[in-house]
């Protein structure tokens, strides 16, 4: 007879990362996004039978009123971002949390609290509103009744991109703590210089409920970047003028690329389109390159950084173009099966706004597993 698998619930799911991650592993009993578009992807790559779309705070209490393990939430990152206008949880988009948080309130309130909790967010929701933010973070999950810890994991560790999320994850207050699951104090490689500040900085009684998630480091080998690009693709759609980024690079980015044509044969870098500021204080657009065998974090197409342009150097002869929506999703761990948008817009901003799918399978392996294994505590006489 076949184990009875775990239930969890995708809040702001988007097209469904974290669903890809936990694969046949968990049984989805809701995912909900407001997003008609990423709901369409979600759709055309899981079916709609557990999706809603629609707005968060319109949701159906009565459908949480149900045994559901882990309920998963990466909200908006935009009013946290530290390329965004930080105003934080006061912010329409990324104030959802509440919300989300409202929910959680009412299926404990009902006898439903779920055993596991996952927040995922940017790295700026640790300073955000001098730290207000993730304070609010904590004492929301405080109240609830959970312990809780938070874990900085760059997605580099898994593929070839440069995306440092915040993972704050949380467990019922009556579930066992397995052995070597946490730490007494901070040194886990994941444990970065801002989320010990952070953690630092919370009052007393929040600290009392704070855990040193302790998870293995990552052993798996990483792709590397130029696995994952096509390139002898012949896209002239995606062209993009290489002498013109050259020429607003700055001395330092120019000798990278010099650097790399010297070392011959295929070399694979990208390069983002900033502003920075002159001698004189005005900002100017400046492209920045890196050939360190990693991209950078990829955005959605209308916002930060926008799209991530290729620089593709073959013995000397550098050549740039877009990075196509297929070559976004493979950084994200979204295998070539994946069915994405027809749209290269809506396309690239699915991975944009995503979450690195090998990370949720390493955070399921190393924590959501051991937690859901571990029996409830003894309650005192």
């Amino acid at each position: 007879m076949q184990a009875k698998l775990p239930k969890m619930a995708e809040f702001f799911s988007g097209a469904g990362m974290v669903r890809a991650a936990l694969g046949d592993r968990w049984q989805v009993a809701l995912a909900n996004d407001i997003d008609a578009r990423k709901c369409a992807a979600y759709g055309a790559n899981w079916g709609e039978e557990a999706l809603i779309e629609g707005d968060i705070a319109a949701l159906d209490p009565g459908l949480l009123r149900q045994p559901i393990d882990l309920y998963w939430a990466s909200s908006p990152c935009q009013d946290l971002s530290l390329a965004g206008n930080r105003q934080g949880f006061a912010g329409a988009r990324s104030g959802v949390f509440h919300a989300w948080m409202d929910h959680v309130t009412a299926a404990t309130a009902a006898g439903f609290a779920p055993r596991i909790l996952a927040f995922e967010n940017v790295t700026g929701i640790l300073s955000s509103g001098e730290g207000r933010d993730f304070r609010a973070v904590c004492a929301a999950f405080h109240k609830a009744g959970y312990r809780f810890g938070a874990l900085e994991i760059d997605a580099r560790h898994f593929l070839p991109q440069s995306r440092p999320r915040v993972f704050v994850l949380a467990v019922r207050g009556d579930v066992a703590l397995p052995d070597g699951l946490t730490a007494k104090r901070a040194g886990s490689l994941f444990h970065s210089k801002r989320v010990i500040k952070a953690a630092e900085a919370l009052p007393r009684e929040l600290r009392k409920s704070w855990l040193w998630w302790d998870p293995p480091a990552p052993d798996a080998a990483v792709a590397r970047l130029a696995d994952l690009i096509d390139v002898d693709l012949d896209r002239p759609d995606l062209a993009v003028d290489a002498g013109r980024l050259m020429a607003m690079m700055s001395d330092l980015n120019r000798a990278k690329v010099a650097r790399a044509q010297a070392a011959g044969g295929v070399q694979i870098g990208t390069v983002y389109k900033r502003g920075r500021p002159d001698a004189n204080g005005t900002v100017r657009q400046r492209a920045e390159a890196r050939f360190d065998g990693l991209a950078g974090c990829l955005r959605t197409p209308a916002g930060g950084s926008s799209r991530q342009t290729l620089m593709i150097i073959r013995d000397g002869r550098i050549g740039a173009r877009l990075m196509t929506p297929r070559e976004a999703a493979r950084l994200m761990g979204l295998a070539d099966s994946y069915i994405l948008p027809e749209a290269y817009n809506e396309a690239y901003k699915l991975s944009g706004d995503g979450v690195a799918v090998p990370v949720v399978s390493y955070l399921n392996d190393t924590l959501f597993a051991p937690l859901m294994a571990a029996p409830r505590l003894a309650r005192a006489a």
